[in-house]
């Protein structure tokens, strides 16, 4: 056993680099580690968790920020550090960005559900005395109070759509609903015209579209859905465009009601 969950937070995950929806956070959590890119580490939405370790580690914390403590110190960001047996891990609500990265040397047994009090993780071998000399690029913590700037290419089934509607979409103002989840971050807004397109489709019934992180869908509300991490492999609503990937974790970090801009 490496560490017990005494309190889970509102919701913490452990993720594989490939399922988190800030990739840079958690492969910076990695590297400053000496872990391999795809060990295993922790997402925490807004802070809550509390871990005391049973057996010492090395941790870093990377993503959002707000108040960590070990053993009642603050803790730095992006930072290796290393934890001896019995000390414990505190997340303050995050005050910049959404999701805290935990990255622990060796990596972390995966779980199958969302970690509960009482849960116990398992971490990987120790190695090393020296931690790899990793350069620290600029705090990616967002401010909620400014608006996430993503860019975005043109999807497959934006040709079926006037260019009135892709202006719309690349430059009115879209806030990020609080539906909003792992799946997909729901934008809020002024519906985009739908209608136009499926006149131009014959009335036949939408076929599946597959699906890539990024997807912007739009469905017949007219309100756009950025596909996140967590999509399923295919949805019937078209594609219209696709958010750069060095963008996506942009997303990934914004908070319900914080405003989005697509740049296209």
């Amino acid at each position: 056993m490496g560490a017990v969950v005494v309190e889970p937070g509102s919701a913490t995950l452990v993720l594989g680099p490939e399922q988190v929806l800030d990739r840079a956070s958690m492969h910076m959590a990695n590297a400053l580690l000496g872990n391999p890119d795809s060990a295993a580490g922790l997402e925490v939405l807004l802070g809550g968790l509390k871990l005391r370790f049973v057996t010492g580690s090395a941790v870093a914390v990377t993503g959002a920020e707000g108040m960590v403590r070990l053993n009642g110190n603050e803790l730095p960001f992006n930072k290796a550090v290393r934890v001896a047996p019995g000390a414990v891990l505190e997340f303050g609500p995050a005050l910049f960005g959404l999701r805290y990265y935990v990255g622990v040397q060796g990596g972390i047994a995966a779980q199958e559900e969302p970690l509960r009090a009482g849960a116990a993780l398992t971490f990987g071998r120790p190695h090393g005395h020296r931690f790899p000399e990793v350069a620290h690029p600029a705090r990616r913590a967002l401010d909620p109070e400014r608006p996430v700037v993503a860019r975005v290419s043109r999807g497959p089934q934006a040709r079926d759509y006037d260019a009135g509607t892709w202006l719309r979409l690349t430059s009115e103002p879209w806030i990020l609903s609080p539906d909003s989840d792992r799946v997909g971050a729901r934008l809020a807004g002024r519906p985009l015209d739908v209608a136009a397109a499926s006149e131009d489709a014959g009335g036949e019934a939408p076929q599946p579209q597959p699906l890539v992180s990024g997807s912007v869908l739009l469905p017949a509300s007219g309100l756009p859905v950025i596909a996140l991490a967590a999509h399923p492999d295919t949805a019937e609503s078209p594609v219209i465009a696709v958010v750069r990937d060095e963008d996506l974790d942009l997303i990934g970090q914004a908070r319900p009601g914080q405003m989005v801009h697509l740049l296209g």
